[in-house]
């Protein structure tokens, strides 16, 4: 899919590491811009993008679940580029968070997890359609998780937000159908990512998930990047409103 995108304005939230990074990478490697929205600190990683890919990046400091942030991200993509094309929901809480009972889970960490993973997506498709719809047309990708179809023991704020997710994406892509924007999900499995070998407790019992998948072998953050792909660009555009479960296999929508 080599300059599939080109032309196209990417954002990814999260994409300053670990899947979000991979997910910057593909897209600039594609031929789009990219807008990378964190946390944390993205701007070398903007800037290598841009380098390393012959296109435009820019970073924007962005918590998610905060509005005042979300609506100076919309600002500044629409200063810079005047227009969105593509939105990557791929920032959450996950590997930081304690595997633990869901009676030991703190209110407060549950609605962090609440805020990030979910109000997060929706602020970010409420202020960011709005750059694409003159366009008449616009993806939108949430990254949601296989562990919405088959639950996870001591993760159930998280389980639970991504579950959230696919529901939301349902609820938006009959919304925004009549503004011909796509919005679609990937439901990953477990991947071995930067971020979860910062937080080796989440890779307890990974042999089990690689037993229960058909292609039983790990998964890393570059087997998300075809279908990440396929829903940004215009080979998915009469796909919306659907879960597409990278996993090697294992729950088989």
């Amino acid at each position: 899919m080599s300059n599939t995108l080109e032309g196209s304005v990417a954002i990814v939230t999260g994409g300053a590491y670990s899947i979000g990074r991979e997910f910057s990478e593909a897209l600039a490697r594609a031929g789009a811009s990219v807008v990378i929205a964190d946390i944390r600190d993205g701007a070398e990683v903007a800037a290598e993008i841009g380098r390393k890919y012959n296109v435009e990046t820019m970073f924007q400091r962005t918590d998610v679940s905060r509005e005042a942030d979300v609506e100076a991200l919309a600002a500044a993509v629409l200063s810079r580029f005047g227009h969105a094309d593509i939105l990557v929901n791929n920032a959450a809480l996950f590997a930081e968070l304690p595997k633990v009972d869901f009676r030991q889970i703190p209110v407060e960490t549950f609605d962090r997890v609440m805020a990030v993973n979910v109000r997060g997506p929706f602020l970010m498709a409420k202020h960011i359609t709005p750059l694409m719809i003159p366009r008449g047309r616009g993806k939108i990708i949430n990254i949601a998780s296989g562990t919405a179809y088959k639950g996870q023991r001591n993760l159930a704020a998280y389980v639970t937000s991504k579950g959230a997710v696919v529901a939301m994406t349902k609820a938006l892509a009959r919304d925004l159908g009549p503004d011909k924007i796509n919005v679609n999900a990937i439901a990953p499995g477990f991947t071995e990512s930067a971020s979860v070998n910062d937080n080796p407790h989440q890779k307890i019992n990974a042999e089990n998930t690689v037993k229960s998948r058909a292609l039983q072998r790990t998964q890393v953050p570059e087997d998300l990047v075809g279908a990440l792909l396929f829903l940004a660009s215009p080979a998915s555009d009469f796909v919306t409103g659907q879960t597409i479960a990278v996993d090697g296999g294992s729950i088989m929508l």
